[in-house]
């Protein structure tokens, strides 16, 4: 398993667009299993709405994992996708 953890810098959070965006990207890693996990609560990243009632705000600190075949592949998109839009 791999990780990382990011501190959220967009005024908004995770709002609907960048959940969207998110899913859509975890679902690509069919093989892997990557989540995200906010204080004590961990999400599927592919699952929408759970991403939306995780209640990610401003200045939160997330932390994603990725397991399974290509988790290393996973995380470095993760990743990207965070020092991009988060």
């Amino acid at each position: 398993m791999k990780q990382f953890s990011h501190t959220v810098k967009d005024p908004l959070g995770i709002h609907t667009h960048l959940a969207g965006l998110l899913a859509q990207q975890a679902k690509t890693f069919n093989d892997t299993t990557v989540a995200i996990t906010k204080g004590d609560t961990t999400v599927k990243t592919a699952q929408f709405m759970q991403l939306i009632r995780l209640g990610v705000k401003r200045g939160d600190v997330i932390t994603f994992s990725a397991d399974g075949a290509n988790e290393d592949a996973a995380i470095q998109a993760m990743s990207d996708f965070c020092k991009k839009n988060l």
